[in-house]
């Protein structure tokens, strides 16, 4: 083979460097397969993040939260929330209702989050059954944390937990009451008096494992601690008390819907009001 002549290497060498630049930069705005998961440093453990600026906070008698429904691929909308979101005044975070993706890729909850992070909010999340599909799983948990979680930010405890029964084949365990159970036993050197369960598919849906819910609704009312449970998944704003005068079960609609729930909780009670963007 002819080595190649000073001319060539004036020509190949600079095209190489080129294209090898080329190729990095398309690294980051093309996948090579859409269950790849490709996560930069800020993009993964959200949900520990996000309670540490909560931690960072000083919670009032009242709490602010804001509550979002399904945003899927309707990126338009959630960015138009963000903005809605960002006029309040004081906001102590921002609860996604789940299904935070269509299709369960990574680059669908990178769009999302890249939205979402222009919050002056801290937001927290519950895992839907969109996420849950493809490489969704480990998606969520890589970026965001834990599929079941509590904290306590004031005199309220609050226990996100998954209730995607039917991406389980309804195999008796989601949701996992007795985890549940254990979350809402209130400790007399507690700081927290009451407890607000947040879930993506509400216990009267189809999707959700029949056997499981009258246990489901048994164990928050029968911890004494619970009044509100938060859903979204409906796709429809929905309030009501389904089994009994005890607990409501609220759910907030889609972004596509153009509107999300403005809840203040204090301690022994609680607002809601519906608004639209």
């Amino acid at each position: 083979m002819t080595p190649p002549t000073a001319a060539m290497k004036n020509i190949y060498f600079p095209l190489l460097f080129l294209s090898l630049v080329l190729l990095s930069a398309c690294e980051e705005l093309f996948e090579y397969h859409p269950n790849q998961i490709r996560l930069s440093k800020d993009e993964r453990d959200l949900t520990a993040h996000n309670l540490k600026r909560l931690q960072n906070q000083q919670p009032g008698d009242t709490l602010h939260l804001l509550v979002m429904g399904d945003t899927q691929r309707f990126y338009d909308a959630a960015s138009a929330f963000v903005d809605k979101a960002n006029t309040f005044p004081y906001i102590d975070f921002v609860i996604h209702q789940g299904d935070i993706s269509d299709f369960g890729m990574s680059q669908e909850f990178r769009w999302v989050h890249d939205i979402m992070k222009r919050l002056k909010w801290p937001y927290l999340t519950v895992v839907g059954n969109h996420d849950l599909l493809a490489n969704g799983r480990k998606v969520y948990q890589q970026m965001y944390g834990a599929f079941n979680y509590s904290f306590d930010y004031g005199h309220t405890r609050f226990v996100f937990i998954d209730t995607n029964s039917l991406e389980y084949n309804y195999n008796g365990k989601v949701p996992d009451i007795d985890w549940l159970s254990r979350q809402l036993l209130h400790q007399e050197s507690a700081t927290w008096c009451q407890a607000i369960a947040v879930s993506h598919i509400p216990p009267y849906d189809n999707d959700f494992d029949t056997a499981l819910e009258e246990a489901f609704h048994s164990t928050l009312k029968e911890s004494e601690r619970v009044q509100l449970s938060l859903h979204g998944h409906i796709h429809g704003f929905r309030a009501d008390f389904r089994y009994d005068d005890d607990v409501l079960y609220l759910a907030t609609s889609t972004v596509k819907e153009r509107e999300f729930t403005y809840l203040k909780v204090w301690e022994g009670g609680y607002s809601f009001e519906r608004v639209a963007y």
